[in-house]
């Protein structure tokens, strides 16, 4: 044996922790752009440094004649969460953007370790896109889960970015035009929240070959419009979102990242339908 002395192992976790500014919590796809495969890259075009949390691993979206992969198990998930916190992610990091979830167990485990880190961790912000469905498909998420996103998510969050239909289950009730947005909105501003921005808002009020997104917070309310591009590519929420994050960490106003995330996204429709891909494709 050799007279050298042993090495002491290193202590990894008592070096200085990635910088990291957002945990992205949502679904992730081998092939295409939706959740986390376009979140992330969308997020660190501006400057900005990610976790991804999967919730869902899948080979492509359901849409296609195959399809591979599904839910990470509820241990494996709550894992990574309990990791991030163990490798010190949390004690930097400013935004927690949540958006597809899979199972109600999962659900429930997500709310649960948000319950606590939320109060360890005050400087920590939650996002929240409550993805559930489309009013041109209906719901596509576990009949629970608008239920434990509402009573168990929505009441932590400083934010909240849904679609039309989204804000509806959200809300409980029909909101087809702009005042009935603004107003159920109004209601959830009362709670933790401090600003609603809603997609395709207002349907009813809504010009053709154009959509609209409702912004509300505590002191203002502002109506955006822009065109409608038509496109069979999903993740258009996914993309708004994480812009719309991404802009107001770069120091926007709410209406201002929301103006920002709605011009990012028609830019990338529009480059998606040139090409004539099912997938959207990045600026």
């Amino acid at each position: 044996m050799s007279g050298e002395p042993r090495r002491a192992r290193l202590d990894r976790d008592a070096l200085t922790p990635l910088p990291v500014d957002v945990v992205s919590i949502q679904s992730q796809v081998v092939y295409g752009r939706v959740g986390n495969s376009v979140a992330v890259p969308t997020l660190q075009s501006l400057g900005l440094d990610v976790v991804a949390v999967p919730t869902v691993l899948l080979s492509n979206v359901p849409h296609y004649d195959t399809l591979h992969g599904g839910p990470l198990p509820t241990e494996w998930f709550a894992g990574f969460l309990s990791d991030l916190e163990r490798r010190r992610a949390l004690e930097r990091a400013r935004v927690v953007l949540v958006g597809y979830l899979g199972p109600p167990e999962q659900t429930l485990a997500l709310a649960d370790w948000l319950e606590r880190v939320l109060v360890e961790y005050p400087h920590l912000k939650l996002v929240l896109d409550p993805v559930m469905g489309d009013g041109d498909v209906g719901l596509y998420v576990h009949e629970d889960t608008p239920g434990l996103l509402r009573d168990r998510l929505v009441p932590m969050a400083h934010g909240i970015a849904p679609n039309a239909f989204e804000f509806e289950l959200v809300v409980g009730r029909p909101t087809p035009t702009y005042a009935e947005t603004l107003a159920a909105a109004r209601e959830l501003l009362e709670t933790n929240l401090d600003w609603v921005v809603v997609t395709s808002a207002a349907p009813a009020d809504t010009p053709p070959g154009r959509m609209r997104v409702a912004v509300v917070t505590r002191d203002e309310n502002h109506l955006l419009e822009h065109e409608l591009v038509e496109s069979h590519a999903k993740g258009t929420g996914d993309l708004f979102a994480a812009a719309l994050v991404g802009a107001m960490l770069r120091g926007y106003s709410v209406k201002g990242a929301a103006q920002v995330a709605a011009e990012r996204t028609v830019a990338v429709l529009r480059r998606t339908a040139e090409l004539g891909c099912g997938e959207l494709v990045l600026v």
